[in-house]
């Protein structure tokens, strides 16, 4: 905190006391069929989460969205087979990642049988959907351990195979493909970043530099961005896009966007986080498929 009030732009850690922050990889507070994971299960778990999330905004506005978790049916099958049996042998096939589902950890969609079933499915809802022009306005989609490039359960070729069976599904259907924009990133897990300039946004400051890409018909061809972004730039994207309030009055969701002088990744105004759009030309689609 002292650094942060150093700095010459000093910067709000965002810190209360009282509360309670997490730095690690915990399990969620939920089994995949709504019923709370008990904490005596494993150490590293946390109870079930009443805070506001991206997707508490998006419901309470109307815009639709899914997470689309693979094997996540494999992984409810069971999450009833270990409340039946905390002994019960899990199937071997199924490499769900618990941990990377931000809507398990919250009480507004997991202890809700119906908005549970609406917004969390697996990746074969994914295909159908995309194949019958249903998605809903807002998809997030993680691959299994086996197919999301992670050095400890998969490679990056099967990651790449993964993100291109959508891309290629996405623009077989124009319906689809002219109102899609997909956005492909992952974390540091493994390497998997690059050197640059690290903003201190807040007393938990952000992550290395990872690749983050667009594809769309309404993306700048070619294009490297230098804006600053991070995770916090796909909700900023999905707030402004969708003319949504902020998640709350201290999530990062409400820092400004970057402007810079003479080096174009370091915001003179930080802390600062871009919304995407600087990624995108509306004005002139391309709706050809190469």
């Amino acid at each position: 905190m002292n650094y942060l009030q150093a700095l010459p732009r000093p910067v709000n850690p965002n810190c209360e006391k009282g509360h309670y922050y997490l730095l690690n990889n915990y399990n969620p507070g939920y089994l995949g069929n709504g019923v709370p994971l008990p904490l005596t299960l494993s150490p590293f778990t946390i109870p079930p989460v009443p805070v506001h999330h991206i997707g508490t905004v998006m419901m309470a506005n109307n815009v639709s969205f899914k997470y689309y978790g693979e094997h996540w049916n494999r992984y409810v099958a069971d999450s009833i087979a270990a409340e039946a049996n905390p002994t019960a042998t899990p199937n071997p096939f199924d490499d769900y990642c618990n941990i990377c589902n931000p809507f398990q950890y919250a009480t507004d969609i997991m202890a809700n049988a119906a908005t549970r079933k609406a917004h969390i499915q697996d990746t074969d809802s994914l295909y159908s959907d995309i194949k019958n022009n249903t998605l809903p306005a807002v998809s997030i989609v993680k691959p299994s351990g086996y197919t999301d490039g992670h050095p400890a359960s998969s490679k990056l070729d099967l990651f790449e195979g993964f993100v291109k069976k959508i891309i290629t599904d996405v623009q077989a259907n124009p319906a689809v493909w002219k109102e899609t924009a997909i956005f492909i990133t992952f974390d540091e897990g493994g390497g998997y970043y690059d050197s640059g300039y690290v903003q201190p946004l807040d007393f938990f400051g952000d992550g290395t530099r990872i690749p983050l890409l667009v594809v769309s018909p309404y993306a700048h061809e070619g294009k490297v961005v230098h804006v600053y972004y991070d995770h916090v730039s796909l909700l900023k994207f999905i707030e402004r896009n969708w003319s949504l309030p902020k998640i709350t009055t201290r999530s990062r969701d409400n820092l400004p966007e970057p402007k810079t002088a003479d080096n174009p990744y370091v915001p003179v105004n930080s802390p600062a986080l871009g919304d995407c759009f600087g990624m995108f030309d509306f004005e002139h689609p391309n709706f050809s498929v190469d």
